[in-house]
C-alpha cells in the first residue's frame, strides 16, 4: 500500500469537501434545513463546532481513502472509486441517517435528501481518491 498516496488522495477529498458541502448545504439544502431547524443547532453553535467538524472530516477522509486503497482491485481508479463511494453512502444512509430520521425530529424531505447527497457526494469524493491514489509497483 502507497501511504504517501493514501494521504494525498485523502487531503484532496478533504479539501474537494469544503467548497462541495457549503454549496450543498448552504445553496442547495438551505430550504430543507430551514424546514427543520428546530431540530438542528442555532447557527452560532454551528459555527462554534466547525473547526471540529472540519478536524474529523479530514480523519475520515483518512480512513475512507485506506478502506479503498485495501479493497483497490486494479482497475481504473476513478471507475472504482466512485464504486467505493456509492457502497460508503449506502452504509452511512442504512445505519446513520435512516436512525438519524427516526430518532431526531426530522421530516423524510431532509432524510431524502441526506441520502441522495451522501451518494451523490461521496461517489465524488471516491472518484477523487481514486485518481488520486496509486498503488505501489507491482501491488493489486
Amino acid at each position: 500500500m502507497n501511504f504517501a498516496r493514501v494521504g494525498l488522495a485523502a487531503l484532496a477529498a478533504w479539501v474537494a469537501s469544503i467548497p462541495v458541502g457549503y454549496v450543498v448545504n448552504e445553496v442547495l439544502l438551505a430550504g430543507v434545513h430551514g424546514a427543520n431547524a428546530a431540530a438542528l443547532r442555532p447557527a452560532a453553535d454551528v459555527a462554534a463546532n466547525v473547526p471540529f467538524a472540519y478536524l474529523f472530516m479530514l480523519v475520515g477522509f483518512l480512513v475512507f481513502a485506506y478502506a479503498y486503497a485495501k479493497g483497490y482491485e486494479g482497475s481504473s481508479g476513478a471507475v472504482e472509486g466512485l464504486r467505493f463511494g456509492v457502497i460508503v453512502a449506502l452504509l452511512v444512509d442504512c445505519f446513520v441517517v435512516s436512525w438519524w430520521w427516526a430518532t431526531v425530529p426530522i421530516d423524510w424531505t431532509m432524510a431524502g435528501a441526506m441520502m441522495a447527497d451522501y451518494v451523490v457526494e461521496l461517489s465524488l469524493y471516491g472518484a477523487i481518491v481514486g485518481v488520486v491514489y496509486k498503488p505501489l509497483p507491482g501491488a493489486a
